[in-house]
């Protein structure tokens, strides 16, 4: 600013000290008026005024009565050196001085171009300050603490973090302004560089005042001429952003640079067409150009804003890519992963989503332990051989995820719900084999999505995990032909399970376990099945059909593996069973060979089954689902408002019934029967009844089950692109049928087409089928009664003309999800025909 007007503004400041501005509700602590105020004679007023102007305090709303000179200039040095209003000045004034902004100057600018009408004045202070990296980097900052802080102790080496320069400093010339006694006192009070010390900042905190930064935004865009500004300001400022952090380490220089990146996107106009077309791409490019510990200050800071906040800047990443998208033409030779703009957008959108994660409620404990792997010091075929398997490079770690220390899977409830950070036109155009090979061998110098999993729907997330499990049945398939050359024996290039429908467990426990015990990398081989007796190629059809049996048989009540709620319809490892660890990692492998093998199964576990899996424990939260009617009892308790001892009489040890009925004690505490529980140690005994029925209580038959699963898995990358219920997703299918979308979906074959009679009767038939008859009717076509990931508009169903009309049934092939529909002649036939093939359809072969 220019001196005169730093001189206007200290002599403000020393007129509100001696004078107050006159308002009897005065609640500014730095006025006369204010009742807190302590008075003060003139030559502390002096000094004092001169600190108040160094630190952009407050200047009250109501001037001083007097807006002439203090009557007590001589001895003082305060004269009235100015006789124009702030506004007057301003009007004349270019502010060329002006190097940043602060809230202050921001407003007293604006006042004076209301006054004039004219607001160039304010235009050219914002294309000059806006569009230089300094003058940002200095904008807004919060303001210093000299001496000893309000509570009147220094801050330590520790706490103290770096806050930038003063926000305003009074050069040599502006001193020298100040007259007689005045000019002595400022003098006086300039401290000292030992006794000056930054404002008191936490370790994740920035030197930019984001709320004065909010209200200078809502008080300038709420004026459309100074809109244009900004946007100009931010395309010139942008490429040199690129090339500061390319090439200059300017984060590392100074980290205050981050400044640049929260003042911008509080910019609540980010969205509109004219930033998502010039700005907000070259934009986004440069804020992913910050290095990591940038980015991961950038996102903690994020985190501490409201749910809205973080909504609004997510919708701006979301909206740069959408129209990013659907302005361009991609295919396989013009790759979406090549085009900057959504790139940068989608790695810019990251950080808003773990900034989500971090805000939302976080259970950052109750990790599984991990089962250690042993590797053997033998050499592989492969290693022998000189080639790497690219699979076997494990799970991805996400370098901000780890730099944040926090997972997705960690986050129960976020601020802004997971589906809403998915783009749909982006998974549109995505060349997922192309990705995928970025993924897994070219993640050096070519973008995957997957890398960024949270944008991607479960169903473009599947078809990477299809990739990555038939390229790992083709590695499988080739190092068995290697051996077979080296060894100069058949090897079976397939996972080959010959089960006999009446012992179908027997036969899979035996033949898994051995295969588990010798080989487990043959469970990565592509599952064969064949039933001992009956005819039939395993092109699919078969395996599923192995998986439901097995399922029906091992989820029997009967056997008591499992209980079941009839209730909420969800099975829970039963842990008064008497079967076998061997039983259980049956089933575990089962499930990994369905993921693995692309099979729907009918499963009903709480969502607690699948979060273990991925590596948490369950937690009193958990029973809400998998045991509701204890969950709500110890959510009354918690909640009690009386005396829990008197009133309740509850200790740490409980009962149970086991398998036979017979009541069965366990003291979650040592000597629990003597210890009741109270008000104080009720929230205690809650974590550890939960920690006893979902983890202790079952931890035999649930590591066994989760070690089969990892047996198939281990390599896999489900566990770093799939959340919990996407896994449920994956292996249980969706439960909306919706058969309107199967129709839009289906292909015809062999002299059939849509607009067939007997077509437009086979639809109107199925449609008015009940819920559990098109359960049967999926599962007579497809070998499952649930949709595939994505809905039933993802299954593709070919029904196809067999023959002329006849009594015979119709029949399917599940291999392929195709229907043999001879042509009845009506419509009644047609469905009495249906009825009968799809209720009693069991086994292979029937006609």
């Amino acid at each position: 600013m220019k001196k005169a007007t730093a001189k206007h503004l200290i002599e403000r400041y020393f007129r509100q000290l001696t004078e107050g501005c006159g308002n009897g509700d005065c609640t500014n602590t730095f006025c006369a008026s204010c009742l807190d105020f302590q008075p003060v004679d003139n030559n502390a007023a002096a000094v004092r005024a001169l600190e108040l102007y160094k630190i952009n305090a407050k200047l009250c709303d109501h001037p001083p009565p007097n807006d002439g000179a203090h009557p007590d200039g001589g001895a003082n040095g305060i004269h009235s050196a100015l006789t124009r209003s702030d506004s007057e000045m301003s009007a004349r004034e270019d502010y060329k001085e002006v190097h940043y902004l602060t809230e202050h100057t921001v407003y007293n600018i604006m006042d004076a171009c209301e006054v004039t009408g004219d607001f160039s004045p304010m235009i050219r202070v914002i294309g000059r300050i806006f569009s230089n990296a300094d003058a940002l980097v200095h904008s807004f900052r919060k303001g210093r603490v000299f001496g000893k802080d309000r509570r009147g102790s220094r801050l330590s080496g520790d706490e103290e973090t770096e806050a930038g320069e003063d926000e305003k400093t009074l050069t040599a010339a502006e001193e020298e302004e100040g007259s007689g006694a005045f000019a002595a006192a400022a003098a006086e009070a300039e401290p000292s560089r030992e006794d000056s010390v930054p404002l008191r900042l936490g370790p994740f905190d920035v030197s930019v005042d984001i709320d004065a930064v909010r209200r200078v935004y809502d008080k300038l865009l709420s004026n459309e001429l100074t809109e244009a500004a900004f946007l100009n300001a931010l395309v010139y400022l942008t490429p040199n952003l690129e090339l500061d952090l390319t090439y200059l380490d300017v984060y590392d220089t100074d980290p205050n640079y981050l400044n640049i990146f929260i003042i911008v996107m509080e910019n609540r106009n980010l969205h509109s067409p004219e930033y998502l077309e010039v700005a907000m791409p070259v934009f986004c490019k440069a804020m992913s150009k910050l290095p990591l510990p940038g980015l991961a200050r950038l996102t903690r800071l994020w985190s501490r804003y409201t749910g809205a906040q973080i909504r609004r800047m997510m919708e701006t990443f979301q909206q740069l890519i959408t129209f990013t998208v659907i302005t361009n033409e991609y295919d396989s030779d013009n790759l979406v992963n090549d085009d900057e703009a959504v790139v940068a957008a989608v790695k810019c959108l990251k950080l808003v989503f773990y900034a989500n994660v971090l805000a939302g409620d976080l259970d950052v404990g109750h990790n599984e332990e991990e089962d250690e792997e042993l590797e053997s010091s033998e050499l592989t075929l492969q290693e022998l051989l000189g080639e790497e398997r690219t699979h076997r490079k494990g799970p991805r770690v996400d370098l901000l995820e780890k730099e944040l220390g926090v997972r997705t899977l960690d986050c129960r409830t976020p601020l802004v719900p997971f589906e809403d950070f998915v783009n749909e036109p982006l998974n549109e155009v995505v060349e997922m084999d192309k990705d995928f090979t970025f993924f897994k061998v070219d993640s050096e110098s070519k973008f995957s999505f997957q890398s960024c999993p949270f944008i991607l729907n479960a169903v473009t997330k599947n078809q990477g995990l299809y990739y990555d499990n038939r390229i790992r049945m083709y590695s499988e398939r080739r190092i068995t032909a290697l051996y077979s050359m080296v060894q100069g024996q058949q090897h079976n290039p397939y996972l080959r399970l010959k089960v006999r429908r009446d012992h179908i467990i027997d036969d899979a426990l035996v033949r898994l376990e051995m295969i588990s015990m010798e080989n487990p990398s043959d469970l990565k081989k592509q599952l064969f099945v064949e039933f001992e007796g009956e005819q039939g190629v395993d092109e699919g059809g078969v395996s599923k059909e192995f998986f439901q049996l097995v399922l029906e048989e091992i989820f029997n009540i009967d056997i008591g593996m499992f209980t079941y709620d009839d209730d909420t319809k969800l099975f829970w490892f039963n842990p008064s069973s008497l079967e076998n660890e061997a039983q259980y990692t049956l089933i575990g492998i089962v499930l990994g060979l369905a993921i693995y093998n692309n099979c729907i199964l009918d499963v009903h576990f709480p969502m607690v089954v699948y979060r273990k899996l991925m590596g948490k424990k369950g937690t009193h939260l958990d029973l809400a689902d998998s045991h509701p009617v204890l969950y709500q009892s110890l959510t009354q308790l918690l909640e009690y408002d009386g005396n829990v001892e008197e009133d309740m009489m509850l200790t740490f040890q409980i009962s149970q019934t086991d398998l036979f009925g017979e009541p069965t004690t366990y003291d979650l505490r040592e000597d629990g029967e003597k210890i009741p529980v109270t008000n104080e140690n009720r929230k205690e005994f809650v974590c550890l009844y939960a920690e006893y029925t979902l983890n202790t209580s079952v931890e035999r038959q649930f590591r066994a089950f989760k070690r089969g699963f990892h047996m198939v898995t281990n390599e896999s990358p489900l566990k770093y692109l799939f959340r919990p219920e996407e896994v449920e997703l994956l292996i249980c299918g969706s439960r909306n049928l919706d058969f309107e979308a199967l129709e839009e979906t289906t292909e015809y074959d062999g002299g059939y087409s849509k607009d067939c009679q007997i077509i437009k009767d086979f639809w109107e038939t199925v449609h008015l089928f009940g819920v559990e008859q098109k359960r049967l009717f999926l599962q007579f076509t497809t070998g499952t009664d649930r949709a595939p990931v994505g809905g039933l508009g993802k299954l593709k169903m070919i029904i196809a003309k067999n023959g002329p009309d006849t009594d015979r049934l119709p029949t399917s092939h599940t291999c392929f999800n195709a229907l043999l529909l001879p042509e009845y002649s009506t419509k009644e036939k047609l469905k009495e025909r249906l009825l009968k093939a799809i209720t009693y359809a069991k086994g292979f072969g029937m006609l």
